[in-house]
């Protein structure tokens, strides 16, 4: 699937046609997007894929010899589920590369259904250990699963080595410090679940009020954040929100950062990963190009037998990208223990 010398596929986001066109052009194997609607979990407006939009991301990537992940990865409302149904038959019709599911349902609708398409196990379906992983492979035939972005570098390598599942992990982009498929944080707050709707912040739910203290940021009418003149404003999630605890105002529960995985990349290669994520499709175009093109390099770098380091350029770059500026690696790195 799109992957080079051996190397493991660069994973790109795709929030539009213009996007997916620059990762392509940028050096991405393959790129995963979603349709209009709760089924994928960045649902925003004025983000995704329209009928006419995803044939020709799927004509235009075919064409350079990549491929199209399309992200199914919230879970269907018991109510009417045939909105992921006919999303999983949509998938096929125009010709994608695979499907990222989480839905148990939905996996089995797409086995039983088009079971020549490839299925990945969506990282919001929260399998962190092998025997979870191998059950998804044992029962809906997935061939490749996720990670999320809560284990350790042993953890990911110890992994590995007990399935016979394709492993992806996330390589850059904002960092989520719930468990991914599992987190109801604004559910309380907005009454619609991340899980379901597709987006964890609500644009509905969500309110810019300037006042005498400064620009502030509201969800369902909670105060979440306060932002000086001319202080850089994140979109307001509860996880990243700035709150009074013990005397003192800051981030309560997760600073901004960005996950960066460049300095443990060779350590992923000899684990033995099959693909790297970018995150970010509800990011620009010019996000998606430069992140790309540096992922690009480093991979081939990485995978080319030759010295690997970490050059100032990539860190520069991906620097005028990451949330507040800040790098972590996350999980990776646990050093307490």
């Amino acid at each position: 699937m799109g992957e080079t010398n051996g190397a493991p596929q660069l994973v790109c986001p795709a929030g539009s046609l213009r996007a997916l066109q620059m990762a392509i052009d940028a050096g991405a194997d393959a790129v995963y997007l979603g349709l209009k609607d709760a089924t994928n979990a960045r649902n925003f407006a004025g983000l995704n894929f329209d009928d006419t939009q995803v044939r020709e991301g799927v004509r235009y990537a075919h064409a350079r010899g990549r491929a199209v992940l399309m992200a199914l990865n919230t879970y269907a409302d018991a109510r009417d589920p045939g909105p992921w149904l006919h999303a999983v038959d949509h998938a096929a019709d125009v010709g994608a590369d695979a499907l990222i599911v989480a839905d148990a349902a939905v996996l089995a609708y797409a086995r039983d259904r088009h079971p020549d398409l490839r299925l990945h196990l969506s990282v919001q379906a929260s399998a962190t250990t092998y025997e979870a992983i191998e059950f998804y492979r044992e029962r809906y035939g997935v061939q490749r699963a996720v990670l999320p972005r809560v284990l350790t570098l042993a953890q990911v390598q110890q992994l590995i080595r007990h399935t016979r599942v394709e492993i992806e992990v996330f390589g850059f982009g904002s960092l989520c410090v719930m468990v991914e498929g599992r987190c109801a944080l604004s559910s309380y707050v907005t009454g619609q679940s991340p899980n379901t709707a597709g987006v964890c912040s609500p644009p509905s739910a969500v309110r810019w009020e300037d006042t005498a203290a400064g620009v502030e940021a509201r969800l369902s009418g909670v105060l979440i954040d306060r932002y000086a003149p001319g202080e850089a404003r994140g979109y307001p999630t509860l996880c990243k929100g700035r709150f009074e605890v013990g005397g003192e105002r800051d981030y309560a529960i997760e600073e901004p950062a960005s996950l960066n995985t460049l300095a443990i990349l060779p350590q992923l290669l000899e684990a033995g990963i099959k693909a790297i994520k970018i995150e970010g499709r509800q990011r620009s175009p010019s996000y998606v190009a430069e992140v790309t093109r540096v992922w690009r390099a480093a991979i081939d770098q990485a995978a080319s037998g030759s010295r690997y380091s970490v050059q100032p350029a990539w860190t520069a770059q991906l620097s005028r990208w990451a949330e507040g500026q800040q790098h972590t690696l996350g999980a990776y790195d646990r050093p307490w223990r």
